[in-house]
């Protein structure tokens, strides 16, 4: 017998009764979204700019010392896996 996974809603959206929740301008929903897409395209740049230092020949220290971490934990976040 097959198993089926159901994705529950996380949000606890789906708990809202809009009987006793008045509608609102979702601005501050929006807001949260943009900033979560904008972190998002933050972590990738930064990635992507630690590949290309490391691609030019800087050190874990340089990097490191560039996002105020130590070496080590400069090469545990971005390093290989």
């Amino acid at each position: 017998m097959a198993n089926l996974k159901t994705n529950h809603d996380r949000t606890g959206l789906d708990q809202l009764d809009p009987s006793t929740h008045p509608a609102r301008d979702a601005a501050s929903f929006r807001r949260i979204l943009a900033a979560r897409r904008s972190l998002a395209d933050a972590e990738q740049e930064l990635r992507d700019a630690v590949r290309a230092a490391r691609q030019a020949g800087d050190s874990w220290t340089v990097i490191g010392a560039a996002l105020d971490i130590t070496r080590q934990a400069a090469q545990q976040r971005f390093g290989d896996h």
